[in-house]
């Protein structure tokens, strides 16, 4: 039996750190669709293309996403950190809310979690693509407690930010997301919320594997 679990929330509410962790302990794929965003939205702006054109598919039909063991290659380069700054996260926003774009990853990310077991994480997994979860999570934080953990994030990587323009990225991201009209970031009617807030990884990560082992035979 395969087991796809999927992980959803806003920015910043600790998908990517708890998503890695639960698919090393259970041994299973981990799929990370908000980097497939990020890596289409910087290669879309260093194109020269805008979330405001009628259609995307001139930029597109050049672009190929192969995912191997866990790593994303795109036109045959290995994906780094590069898309993982403050600028990239605020591209992927914007040519998320793109129909053309939607559709290009939706269809990827399907084939991905297709005939095996997985772990998930974006903000449309539970309600597009893998709607079929064993397991759907909704994990929420606070809007500070999220920018303070992407600032040590990207401290820590080397990269000069400012908390406060963090803050207001985040904000911004959170209303982009849960406005846009397709695939707006909301709660599956059958998803479980756990708020990270005051949580630590591992208290959120031996949750959810609980909710895996009571609903999958792993």
């Amino acid at each position: 039996m395969h087991c796809k679990i999927a992980i959803d929330g806003p920015a910043g509410s600790g998908k990517t750190t708890v998503a890695k962790l639960i698919a090393q302990r259970l041994s299973i794929d981990y799929l990370d669709t908000g980097a497939m965003y990020r890596m289409i939205g910087l290669v879309l702006h260093n194109l020269g293309a805008s979330a405001k054109e009628a259609s995307l598919k001139k930029y597109l039909e050049h672009i190929k996403i192969k995912y191997d063991e866990g790593k994303f290659y795109l036109n045959g380069q290995i994906v780094g950190d590069e898309i993982r700054t403050p600028e990239a996260g605020m591209y992927a926003s914007d040519f998320a809310s793109h129909n053309d774009v939607r559709e290009f990853l939706t269809q990827i990310q399907k084939e991905i979690c297709k005939n095996r077991s997985i772990v998930a994480e974006g903000r449309d997994i539970g309600t597009v693509v893998i709607p079929d979860a064993n397991v759907k999570i909704f994990l929420v934080a606070s809007p500070e407690v999220r920018a303070r953990r992407r600032y040590d994030e990207l401290k820590n990587k080397g990269i000069d930010v400012k908390y406060e323009d963090l803050l207001e990225q985040i904000i911004e991201r959170d209303k982009n997301d849960s406005t846009r009209d397709i695939a707006p970031l909301v709660k599956a009617g059958d998803a479980i919320e756990i708020d990270t807030s005051n949580l630590t990884v591992e208290q959120v990560v031996d949750r959810i594997i609980e909710i895996v082992k009571e609903r999958c035979k792993l």
